[in-house]
């Protein structure tokens, strides 16, 4: 990659096309920098003002990420992911960035190299890809207003701006700023909560079992155990975990996959709606404090209660 020499007091130029943004290249440069937080932003067509950066993001009609050059406008070009999702600048970037920036938020000594990485990729699928279809015309990436792109669109200056007609003009350049700001805020928390996801995915992983595996009994709350469970445990068919407020632990069961609400078993019929005593008396752990009417989900005082619980649930006729 080429860049302004050690100890070169020259900063580091990332340039753009000018005009209407769209969420391609405002990320594309928001990923930079953050890398580069001292960088020089330009907003240009000029051929030679382009050659000179050190970046190029959605301009100058290359790409060669060894130079810092990252268009996708270019007669022939052909740059797609294995999936054959084609590459917009977002994901130019991201794909030679992308990995390098999630370790450097995560923090030396906290991010190796592949939990960089699968952060990286899990930001492609979420929110890379989707930026670059919408980009490239392959697909929208949410109806109306109910997408990143449509919404960092927004920032754009309107036709009967004052400073519509001069596309380098203060408002515009000052909605690219903004559009950059909310661009910067989502990667930061996107990047954090993957990053969340996978750690915690361990901790499931590591979590301990009983009954021959059919209940999982987690540390904590709040761990992300569905996608991992439905996955990798096939003999899971509760989980236990203590709420987010501490009061009490909850049993949850296990669906077939993790966005369905089909469960692998579900909890009892006769205690469907019940709380308190009334669910006590049925079920015979007293410190039993609910069960939803959908049956998904239930709670006891005690760790001990929600375990009794779930062994209960683990009966042949439990759910009839």
């Amino acid at each position: 990659m080429t860049t302004p020499a050690s100890g070169s007091t020259k900063p580091v130029r990332i340039a753009t096309h000018n005009g209407t943004f769209h969420a391609d290249d405002v990320f594309g440069v928001a990923v930079l920098l953050l890398l580069h937080p001292q960088a020089e932003l330009v907003r240009t067509r000029d051929p030679a003002t382009i050659a000179e950066a050190d970046f190029a993001v959605d301009v100058g009609g290359e790409w060669d990420q060894t130079r810092g050059r990252f268009d996708h406008h270019q007669r022939g070009f052909s740059g797609a992911r294995p999936n054959g999702v084609v590459y917009a600048s977002a994901g130019l970037v991201w794909e030679a960035f992308g990995a390098r920036l999630v370790a450097q938020m995560i923090g030396p000594g906290r991010a190796d190299t592949a939990l960089a990485q699968a952060v990286a990729n899990d930001l492609d699928v979420e929110l890379v890809q989707h930026l670059d279809r919408a980009d490239t015309g392959a697909s929208h990436g949410a109806p109306g207003l109910f997408g990143l792109s449509a919404l960092l669109s927004q920032f754009n200056t309107t036709w009967d701006n004052p400073d519509a007609a001069g596309k380098d003009g203060r408002a515009a350049l000052a909605g690219f700023r903004k559009a950059l700001e909310v661009t910067t805020v989502f990667i930061q928390a996107s990047v954090d909560q993957l990053r969340a996801k996978h750690e915690g995915a361990q901790l499931v992983r590591q979590a301990d079992k009983a009954h021959g595996g059919a209940v999982l009994v987690l540390p904590r709350g709040s761990l992300p155990w569905a996608d991992v469970v439905c996955a990798e445990m096939p003999e899971a068919l509760f989980v236990v975990y203590p709420d987010s407020s501490d009061t009490q632990f909850q049993v949850h069961v296990v669906t077939v996959q993790p966005n369905s609400f089909v469960a692998r078993k579900d909890l009892p019929r006769d205690w469907a709606g019940l709380r308190g005593a009334e669910l006590a008396a049925v079920c015979g752990v007293q410190d039993a404090v609910f069960c939803h009417n959908g049956r998904f989900i239930a709670g006891a005082g005690s760790l001990q209660g929600a375990l009794r619980l779930a062994e209960l649930a683990l009966l042949p006729d439990a759910a009839t």
